[in-house]
């Protein structure tokens, strides 16, 4: 039951890694700081993966829940 579970999983991410190919998040820099004067800067930082990484779970998924069920 534990590796049907983990299949499931596998294959939810792949589909979510296929529909999301990435993100950014933000941060904050300080660039200059002078008494009571301080400049801040925001950075992006994307990070990306490719669709193939999702597709090779979901086949990951599918081959455990197809194993867990012939083991059963």
């Amino acid at each position: 039951m534990q590796t049907k579970s983990l299949g499931i999983v596998l294959i939810i991410i792949g589909i979510l890694m296929m529909i999301y190919t990435g993100f950014n998040f933000v941060t904050t820099e300080k660039v200059v700081d002078i008494g009571p004067i301080e400049i801040n800067q925001e950075k992006n930082h994307p990070v990306q993966w490719s669709p193939i990484i999702g597709l090779v779970l979901i086949v990951g998924g599918i081959v455990i829940v197809a194993r867990d069920k012939k083991n059963s």
